[in-house]
């Protein structure tokens, strides 16, 4: 009989602070992740009897308050946690003195708002396709823009076997606009220009729910309980508001 208070690997290896459960998937996949000095199979379970080490590192409970972080990452930083692959890397570039993921990703060649933490729990809940948090961006781009391109970004594009939530999008400019998604497709924006004949040169993020972007290129800050409050509070409602769709 299994243990009732066992839970998946991914899930500690999330809830201890290590890593959001995705980097613990490809860390579980890689071979890297051992229960008990063996590797496990993908989705296994552990329990507090056993032993957990990531690259022959310990993983035990946390100890540590959870922590945090507001950053404006620069273009050319990479939003990995893996710094034996990556030297641009966004733990490295941030050299924060506790273990921390980031929440999400911004591509290489993209700047702005990215969240930092050690809270597990946290990621799965902001990243939670249907829970559908705002993200916002200033987008420039390689041609003049109509009214064309703008009916045609809000209404969904076809990209990746799928097509694009309706979003919110304001021209700012000749070659800019503002554009608020509820989604997080891999370099979606890019590809979603590219379909229609145009080319990204800049691409900023400057919300994320709540939190607007605040600090300099390449600087953090800590968020404040006030906004970790709202955010909280944002993650629950959504969460709720799924709930009862599928109720019905």
């Amino acid at each position: 009989m299994s243990d009732p208070k066992s839970i998946r690997i991914n899930k500690f290896l999330s809830e201890v602070g290590y890593c959001s459960r995705r980097e613990a998937d490809k860390l579980i996949g890689q071979g890297r992740v051992t229960v008990n000095g063996q590797i496990p199979e993908m989705g296994s379970k552990v329990s507090e009897n056993d032993t957990v080490h990531v690259d022959g590192e310990l993983i035990s409970e946390p100890k540590e308050k959870p922590v945090y972080l507001a950053f404006n990452k620069p273009i050319g930083v990479v939003c990995t946690t893996d710094t034996r692959v990556e030297k641009d890397n966004i733990i490295d570039y941030i050299g924060y003195p506790k273990r921390i993921f980031p929440i999400g990703r911004l591509d290489k060649m993209s700047e702005g708002l990215i969240f930092l933490t050690n809270d597990g729990d946290i990621v799965n809940k902001i990243l939670r396709a249907r829970n559908r948090h705002e993200k916002e961006y200033l987008v420039t781009i390689n041609k003049p823009i109509d009214y064309d391109f703008v009916y045609k970004m809000s209404n969904g594009i076809p990209i990746l076997n799928t097509v694009t939530r309706k979003c919110k999008v304001e021209q700012t400019g000749q070659r800019e606009f503002r554009i608020v998604l509820t989604q997080g497709l891999n370099r979606q924006i890019r590809r979603m220009c590219e379909y229609l004949g145009y080319r990204v040169r800049s691409l900023k993020r400057v919300r994320i729910m709540n939190i607007k972007l605040d600090v300099p290129t390449g600087q953090w800050r800590y968020l404040s309980q006030t906004e970790l409050n709202e955010i909280h509070r944002l993650v629950k409602a959504s969460s709720k508001t799924h709930d009862a769709g599928h109720r019905r």
